[in-house]
């Protein structure tokens, strides 16, 4: 778990602390969040070649820019 989402998960109140047995689910809903946001990002199949390229870009890009955020590597 990133420090990163381990800080929002405390922050949410979902979990009290570090050993309650409830962080594992919470990291994982955390993640299945982020994955989400990702995908709504994803580039438009049906746009022009022009505009799916700059969109794919602009994925990339900003997919980088939330994996670092939260500390993940994939």
């Amino acid at each position: 778990m990133t420090p990163r989402i381990k800080e929002l998960i405390l922050a949410s109140g979902l979990v009290q602390d570090e050993s309650d047995g409830k962080m594992r689910d919470a990291e994982q809903l955390v993640r299945l969040i982020i994955e989400e946001c990702l995908l709504a990002l994803e580039p438009d199949w049906y746009a022009s070649e022009i505009e799916y390229n700059v969109e794919q870009r602009l994925y990339h890009r900003s997919a980088d820019i939330i994996k670092r955020h939260f500390g993940i590597k994939k």
